[in-house]
């Protein structure tokens, strides 16, 4: 795994929040010093603002079964 690989793996974990200490200072050091992957992480920030803004849902389990179910029918 490429050191930007492991940085766009951190990158999402930080997202939500699964990240560790450690793990955050990696992604600090690889950022400060990768511009492509800052820009990266820039983006993936934005985007995870805007769908909390719009207060996105996903489906329950039970409703993806269901609507699998009427696919497959």
């Amino acid at each position: 795994m490429s050191p930007c690989e492991k940085a766009a793996l951190i990158c999402d974990k930080a997202q939500y929040n699964e990240a560790t200490f450690i793990e955050k200072l990696q992604l600090m050091y690889h950022l400060y010093r990768c511009k492509r992957c800052a820009k990266h992480s820039k983006k993936n920030g934005e985007l995870t603002s805007l769908c909390n803004k719009a207060r996105l849902q996903v489906l329950s389990e039970n409703d993806k079964v269901s609507m699998k179910e009427k696919l497959k029918s």
